[in-house]
């Protein structure tokens, strides 16, 4: 796969995620089984693992859940509900247990896990203090939840009041879900009154979307008629730790009078483990309810507090998810997508088909050499890969079945969306739209990009209301946001406004002057600057006006802020290259400064780590150390608010020196920089 052809892959991966994400989330409505999402989730792992340059702003990997529903207030999680990363086959989950050998630095230890069979619900936190249920919500975007406190009252599952001696406030996790039988009866049930005229009833597809949309009713006593049952299983925020292994930990639960998954598993050793996958995948059928795989978790809390965190998942816990399966169906058409950097990315449009039961209608065709390859044309049979690398994937047509008019599918020289010509570069796999700025696709989905949630989120600027004011000319580029409140009469007296949606969007833009930084240079929807790159941008150069001058120089191959740039741990040289090319083009140049007329991004705020001595200090670890391992090492100075760069300058801190360090050495002490021994080191730290 080239680098081109993976970033078009990347763009299809994460338009069809987002849409799924709506659907699961927010809709209780999955158009595709847990296993198709979930491949589709490792193709887009497997990708950016290969290519992390090519990491969007817009990853999948970067996502956990959807931002809350109205109608609900939001709750704000002590301890992020993250999620986890799967395992399909032996050799992942051999993979994930050399990580978190490799990050710990062990050898011969034994690697002890606890086995619970993944429940197909819908995660919850709860909150206890003294003893007594105070807080319920739904995971929601990780961060926040839904506050569904009255409605999980009424679970007969949980304990209103823990049992014996509880820490003074704890989060504890759970899943709701509901049973198969009882899930069959309910819909039967809920069929019956539809039959008989009863308005505001549905039937569910499967039980988890049962559970979801009987855990998000407003009335509570409509969830209290639910058959919905309850398993705790993890630690949120704790004020105390009452246990030192996670074994020991769901004893506690059920010592509180939680109900826990009894066929849980205490693990000897990843041989354990692995027979375990084995036996629960023979009983899965047989299960009173829904499971889709087995979490894996570190047993020793001890680790799994080293191992910490990385992106959305921890690093030490994973899930190992079972096999899944093909379908047959018809493929109706084949359009064409055109994305925010004008690639065009091709997306097969299916009759619709029923698999393990969900419906599976699209799958991404990825580029016009994989639909030459595989000949896919409209009209034709074809088989979907529910298992592997890319699901929903078109892995094979049955040509027996072909229509006798079929002719070759001709992929378009022109961009559906402006005209302009689509070219293709020698040596390139990707088709790009040539019209640019002129192009509405990427125009509005630039600015879509960039008033989103997770960038500048301005509120009332949704999709419908970018095109309006694109289409009248009001909305071309960023900067034309911040003008439009000049323009608040005339968007009132616009279809579809009004003197209050007006007003509303007016405010929205006028608080959102001063974002952070980093959501700023997200925003800037600069290509292979994701968010959590635009973090490490912010983080080393902390302002505006500072990461503009360090871009300029850094244009000069072999300056000293080329060679600063290269050294930020995370930013490789393709990404380095990214935002040379980005600095270099007079028009972005002007469009930047275009928008700083407005706009003053607030400056990185290390105010989390503000009583550390390394907030905001650049470090270089060099040689190596005894008592950790350098990605250890390196993670821990980044939470203390620390930039850890790759190479030595004169812009660098401190240099914290191991055994058999070479050249960063010297060159600290040709510098003068402050040399820090690891005993120093985890001194400053807090590391004991």
């Amino acid at each position: 796969m080239t680098e081109e052809e993976a970033a078009a892959e990347l763009a299809a991966l994460a338009a069809e995620i987002a849409r799924h994400d709506r659907a699961y989330h927010e809709q209780d409505a999955p158009e595709i089984s847990d296993a198709d999402y979930d491949a589709l989730v490792r193709r887009n792992r497997s990708i950016e693992g290969r290519f992390p340059g090519l990491i969007r702003d817009d990853s999948p990997s970067k996502r956990v859940g959807a931002q809350a529903a109205e109608g609900f207030a939001n709750f704000r999680h002590g301890v992020p509900m993250l999620s986890l990363d799967n395992a399909f086959a032996p050799e992942d989950f051999t993979e994930f247990c050399a990580r978190i050998r490799r990050f710990l630095g062990l050898k011969d230890d034994i690697l002890g896990f606890v086995g619970e069979p993944k429940i197909d619900g819908l995660s919850v936190n709860l909150v206890y203090e003294d003893g007594r249920f105070v807080h319920g919500a739904t995971r929601g975007d990780g961060t926040e939840g839904e506050d569904v406190t009255a409605n999980l009252r009424t679970l007969k599952d949980l304990p209103l009041r823990l049992k014996g001696k509880a820490p003074e406030r704890i989060e504890i996790r759970g899943e709701v879900f509901m049973a198969k039988a009882e899930f069959l009866a309910f819909n039967a049930e809920q069929a019956r009154r539809i039959e008989a005229g009863e308005k505001n009833q549905r039937v569910f597809a499967n039980p988890r979307n049962a559970a979801a949309g009987s855990l998000r009713q407003l009335d509570s006593r409509i969830t209290a008629q639910r058959p919905l049952k309850l398993f705790a299983y993890a630690m949120g925020a704790a004020s105390s730790v009452p246990v030192d292994s996670h074994w020991h930990w769901l004893a506690q639960l059920r010592d509180w009078g939680f109900q826990v998954n009894p066929l849980s598993e205490l693990l000897p050793d990843e041989a354990a483990a692995a027979a375990f996958q084995a036996r629960m995948g023979e009983q899965r059928a047989g299960l009173a309810y829904d499971i889709d795989g087995v979490v894996y978790k570190l047993d020793r809390l001890d680790w799994q507090s080293r191992l910490g965190f990385v992106g959305r998942a921890p690093r030490w816990a994973i899930a190992w998810k079972f096999p899944a399966e093909r379908a047959t169906t018809t493929l109706l058409r084949i359009e064409i997508q055109v994305g925010r950097t004008g690639a065009l990315t091709p997306r097969a449009v299916m009759q619709p088909v029923n698999v393990g039961g969900v419906i599976v209608q699209h799958a991404t065709l990825h580029n016009e050499d994989e639909i030459a390859r595989k000949d896919v044309r409209p009209g034709d049979t074809v088989v979907l890969q529910r298992a592997g690398d890319v699901i929903p994937q078109i892995v094979a047509v049955v040509p027996e079945k072909r229509p006798p008019e079929s002719q070759p599918y001709a992929f378009p020289e022109l961009c559906p969306a402006c005209g302009s010509h689509a070219v293709r570069p020698p040596g390139e796999v990707v088709r790009r739209c040539t019209g640019g700025l002129i192009c509405p696709a990427q125009t509005v989905e630039r600015l879509k990009h960039f008033v989103a949630r997770n960038t500048l989120d301005i509120e009332g600027l949704g999709e419908e209301r970018i095109q309006q004011l694109h289409d009248l000319g009001w909305l071309k580029s960023p900067a034309d946001i911040f003008r439009l409140p000049a323009r608040e009469k005339e968007i009132a007296a616009l279809e579809g406004w009004g003197e209050l949606s007006a007003r509303n969007l007016v405010r929205a833009i006028e608080a959102r002057r001063t974002p952070p930084f980093e959501r700023f240079i997200f925003a800037l929807g600069i290509r292979r600057i994701g968010e959590a790159n635009a973090k490490l941008l912010a983080r080393h150069y902390h302002s505006l006006p500072e990461w503009r001058e360090r871009m300029l120089a850094a244009r000069i191959i072999g300056s000293e802020a080329r060679e600063e740039l290269g050294s930020i741990q995370g930013i490789g040289p393709a990404i380095a290259q990214e935002l040379v090319d980005f600095f270099e083009e007079p028009r972005n140049l002007a469009a930047l400064d275009d928008l700083a007329g407005y706009v003053t991004p607030a400056p990185a705020d290390f105010a989390a780590a503000a009583d550390s001595p390394f907030a905001g200090k650049t470090l270089v670890f060099t040689g190596t150390l005894e008592t950790m391992t350098r990605p250890e090492a390196e993670a821990r100075a980044e939470a203390l608010g620390a930039k850890v760069t790759k190479s030595v300058s004169k812009r660098t801190d401190f240099v914290v020196v191991g055994a058999d360090a070479g050249s960063k050495a010297a060159k600290a002490a040709e510098l003068g920089l402050r040399v820090l021994t690891e005993a120093e080191w985890r001194e400053l730290a807090g590391l004991g």
